[in-house]
């Protein structure tokens, strides 16, 4: 499958990360990123694990404060000091790999709850806009089941639609096959695909090599806190510039991951 058509150009940018640094105690994680992504575009992190993809994510969504820098969001600086934070979440999507569905909830009632308490819906808007969501994805069958009665795919696609029932306007994926078995990691995938096609602006923390070569407009390699190669999925994959972004992705393809 090759790549999605390359995101419009648009004159204010989705996101703009500046200098952004973040530590745990003594343990530099982010080191100066810097990252635009454009409105539609589709932008895949890679890289070894603890290179800082996961807290990138978490910074964008202010789930974690950051030491330095600036986060910009539809021209907005969600990063200034008295910024509304549940605001700014309402339109920034984020799915973890582990799910996080509330068990003791119905599929519709995780789906449902986050647009009646925060984005004031009533119950019957918000059910009719779950039940499309939920069709949209083949979940439509599985609207009145609880979390446990689902497989990880099916779990994993749920988490999604419940990011997607507040109408973000980016959504950021956190490694989200990786609690996965690998039969069930393409029925998620190809919920993604989906979105991508209809130019949902999308920021991709994966594993699956092969898939951010097919699905992104963009991969940006990190290594050490910082993205230390970026570029189209053609030249990354192919023709890495650097000697790091060449070695790890020689062992990626040693081990068959692409």
């Amino acid at each position: 499958m090759s790549a999605p058509v390359t995101a419009a150009v648009s004159a204010q940018p989705a996101l703009e990360i500046s200098g952004l640094w973040k530590s745990f105690g003594q343990l530099r994680v982010l080191q100066g990123v810097d990252l635009t992504v454009a409105e539609h575009e589709v932008v895949c992190l890679i890289g070894s694990s603890g290179c800082g993809k996961s807290t990138l994510l978490r910074c964008v969504n202010l789930l974690e404060p950051i030491d330095a820098g600036r986060i910009v969001v539809a021209g907005e600086e969600i990063t200034a000091r008295a910024v509304d934070v549940n605001r700014i979440r309402r339109r920034i999507g984020i799915v973890f790999q582990s799910f996080n569905l509330f068990p003791h909830m119905s599929v519709l009632r995780n789906v449902t709850l986050a647009p009646q308490k925060a984005a004031g819906k009533s119950k019957s808007q918000a059910e009719v806009e779950a039940t499309e969501l939920l069709e949209r994805f083949g979940l439509a069958d599985k609207r009145n089941e609880f979390p446990d009665r689902l497989s990880g795919g099916q779990q994993q696609r749920v988490a999604i639609v419940r990011a997607l029932a507040m109408a973000p306007d980016l959504l950021l994926f956190d490694e989200i096959t990786s609690a996965l078995d690998p039969e069930l990691v393409a029925e998620v995938l190809n919920v993604i695909r989906e979105l991508a096609r209809g130019g949902m602006t999308m920021v991709i923390a994966t594993h699956e090599m092969g898939f951010a070569r097919d699905i992104a407009n963009r991969v940006c390699f990190l290594d050490g806190g910082v993205i230390l190669e970026q570029g189209a999925p053609s030249d990354i994959f192919s023709h890495p510039r650097e000697a790091r972004t060449q070695q790890f992705l020689e062992r990626i393809i040693e081990a068959g991951r692409l």
